[in-house]
């Protein structure tokens, strides 16, 4: 038995860790990576035919983005995950690949142009849909037997709709291992999304520490909060620009505007609000379907007594590239909602290049900013920016609120892990920068756990949780 870890380790993305059990190799999550983390165009450091199947904890990119191209790469096996990640993933991964495609597009002009020799993407739309091909839905808290020595359960993370914490139960030679795999644990008390559900037993555990090092606010009052930034900011006839991941996050915020327009936090409670993506659009609708099955008891309350939680009057979702140019030359104040979330790319970018500039605006950030992005930039105070290669000045009022973060912060991290009934004989700390992983291993040895963050591609054996030397 032995587990490797190929991404998000001492970084925050690219989540994909190997298995080799019972005579089978499977991973559990496939992800992009972001930002700084980025590492030789993606390419995935073993043998991609050779895996017998993915567990995927969620839709988000940083875990499956690079599901099309372990099948561009020969894999043909099953991916089993969540059926509401299934439906978002049908999104995700079909942006992800025509996004792969248009830049190789835009790349190779340029490199015609010079000469260069012409590059391929890293995959294209048909590996996006032979990926989809190969899921297996699976539900929550149903024992599911993949192979002969191996079965899983999926675990409610509450992170975003579909997430899910891992139960993987191990027989081999005699020797049996559970390993737990947290995915992406949920912050306490979000809208939409239960809370994580509590696993009681684990030999090993295998989490992620995102903000291992640090405490949301929990003395705020959030929707008022935010309220009073939009209030503030549409007065002064500036514009409100949230960079917003499109799926988990946008709906969340849609959900605390509802909410703040239905109080009368706002002077005018009719302001505008456009949802900018159309990657976004598609994850709401899906959401509104889904949320009487995977929604919290207030949420099912709201749909149970025929009203939308994630609807209200003046929103508008905005799927023409025309009508997202438009947006930037309307005077109307108004609150705009776009991806990405760490404006690494989409149309975000574009309206930070005709706000930030501006005095009168405000930015608001609502998720994690890994090292290296445009979004980490800014939020550590950047007097000026590079955007589209143009030079813009930042006067924008910058907002950073953690507290509307879909991720557990320390103390939660550490409520989770104390769900279990006796120690796990190791936890593997990964989804956190190096400097954070150094203070959440500190935190867990205060705490009595036996805990270590693995490097990138080292590898344990189960048998004795011992490491395995060399890389």
């Amino acid at each position: 038995m032995k587990i490797s870890f190929y991404g998000a380790a001492r970084e925050v993305t690219g989540s994909c860790t190997l298995i080799e059990a019972a005579g089978k190799r499977f991973l559990i999550d496939c992800g992009m990576q972001q930002g700084q983390d980025e590492k030789d165009r993606q390419a995935l450091p073993l043998d991609e035919g050779s895996i017998d199947h993915v567990l995927l904890t969620h839709a988000h990119i940083d875990h499956s983005g690079r599901l099309p191209l372990l099948v561009k790469k020969g894999f043909r096996g099953s991916i089993y995950t969540i059926e509401a990640t299934l439906d978002l993933l049908s999104i995700m991964l079909r942006d992800s690949a025509k996004i792969q495609e248009y830049d190789t597009k835009r790349e190779n002009r340029k490199r015609r142009r010079a000469g260069k020799k012409l590059i391929e993407p890293l995959y294209e739309m048909r590996h996006a849909e032979m990926t989809l091909e190969r899921i297996k839905p699976c539900s929550y808290n149903q024992v599911i037997r993949i192979s002969e020595g191996i079965e899983v359960r999926f675990i409610d993370a509450g992170h975003i709709l579909g997430s899910a914490s891992i139960e993987v139960f191990l027989k081999e030679d005699g020797i049996s291992k559970k390993i737990v795999f947290s995915g992406d644990i949920g912050n306490q008390d979000q809208p939409i999304v239960r809370d994580p559900q509590c696993i009681l037993s684990s030999d090993y555990v295998v989490m992620e520490a995102t903000y291992g090092d640090r405490e949301h606010r929990k003395d705020i009052d959030f929707t008022k909060q935010l309220a009073g930034i939009i209030d503030e900011t549409l007065s002064r006839g500036g514009n409100v620009v949230i960079p917003s991941f499109a799926i988990g996050r946008t709906q969340g915020l849609l959900y605390l505007i509802r909410e703040m327009k239905e109080k009368g936090l706002v002077s005018v409670p009719d302001f505008p609000v456009y949802v900018d993506s159309p990657m976004a659009s598609e994850a709401t609708r899906l959401y509104d379907d889904d949320l009487h099955i995977y929604g919290d008891s207030q949420t099912r309350d709201i749909v149970a007594n025929g009203m939308n939680p994630l609807a209200f009057p003046n929103l508008e979702f905005t799927d023409s590239t025309k009508g997202s140019i438009a947006l930037n030359y309307d005077p109307v104040p108004k609150v705009i909602i776009s991806s990405s979330g760490m404006c690494e790319g989409g149309r975000v970018k574009h309206h930070l290049k005709h706000n930030l500039w501006k005095e009168e605006a405000s930015v608001i950030f609502v998720g994690f900013q890994a090292i290296g992005t445009l979004g980490r930039t800014i939020l550590e105070g950047a007097e000026k920016v590079d955007i589209h290669g143009e030079e813009i000045n930042v006067a924008a009022a910058i907002h950073n609120f953690t507290g509307l973060s879909a991720h557990a912060d320390k103390e939660g991290l550490i409520n989770w892990v104390k769900c279990f009934q006796e120690k796990p004989d190791k936890i593997f700390v990964i989804h956190a920068e190096d400097s954070v992983s150094e203070v959440f291993l500190e935190t867990l040895a205060e705490e009595g756990y036996n805990a270590v963050a693995p490097m990138y591609r080292q590898s344990f054996d189960l048998a004795n949780g011992t490491l395995i030397p060399g890389l």
